[in-house]
């Protein structure tokens, strides 16, 4: 085991999507089938939908610019609601919610050995996501790594959302640990600002839309995944 006095920090808190699971693998799949089922097929009201959440219908992939990569699901679910007339928002969150729980997932690395070793190092280890906590939760039990987290919130978790710092200070103060010897750990400018509000370090990755130049300015460094964590961790 790692000696704790050389340790940089004494927990970690990951993002969910882009972070854990690779967001192109998981995400892009998941939202092609969700417009499609939302719209009926009708071409128009598929085009409609796309638009209103920048996704890429030809390419079936999210652009970078759209606002459901960092977004909570209460926000794309008012994306969505904008391009179809007569639908609730609170419907339309419902729908996304249970759906996207069944998404395929892709894991970034092979995450049960994975966390079973940072666990092995005394970390205190957590999930905030801009997710739903039903679907943070699901996505991680289904998975089977739900119980190797210590912490798991969602935007609906009565911590507030990122990039607030609020959901990361509970993390910190929940485990008992200093903010500052905590890294957020995520694939977007919004991890990564709330990371530094909290007054955490910050480690971007590269499994989601951001590109390195984006994430730099924001991160401590930035890694192709977080497989290379642990060899960030060791001195």
């Amino acid at each position: 085991m790692m000696n704790v006095a050389s340790r940089k920090v004494d927990g970690i808190l990951f993002d969910k999507d882009g972070t854990l699971f690779d967001f192109h693998a998981t995400w892009n799949v998941w939202a092609a089938e969700t417009i499609r089922e939302l719209a009926g097929g009708e071409a128009q009201v598929m085009t409609r939908i796309a638009a209103a959440i920048d996704f890429d219908l030809a390419a079936a992939r999210f652009r970078p610019t759209s606002p459901v990569i960092a977004g909570t699901n209460r926000e794309a679910a008012e994306c969505v609601a904008s391009a179809l007339p007569g639908r609730s928002t609170d419907e339309i969150e419902r729908f996304l919610m249970i759906t996207s729980a069944n998404a395929p997932l892709a894991p970034a690395v092979p995450l049960a050995p994975y966390l079973a070793d940072l666990a092995a190092r005394g970390l205190a280890l957590g999930v905030m996501t801009n997710d739903s906590e039903y679907g943070a939760r699901s996505h991680l039990e289904n998975t089977g790594i739900a119980a190797k987290f210590d912490f798991i919130a969602g935007f609906d978790s009565g911590h507030g959302a990122k990039p607030a710092p609020g959901p990361l200070l509970a993390f910190a103060r929940q485990m008992g640990l200093a903010p500052g010897r905590v890294v957020m750990v995520g694939d977007s400018t919004h991890d990564l600002i709330a990371g530094r509000r909290a007054g955490m370090q910050t480690l971007g990755v590269l499994t989601g839309m951001a590109e390195e130049a984006e994430l730099a300015p924001l991160a401590d460094a930035v890694l192709p995944d977080i497989g290379h964590i642990p060899a960030w961790l060791d001195p």
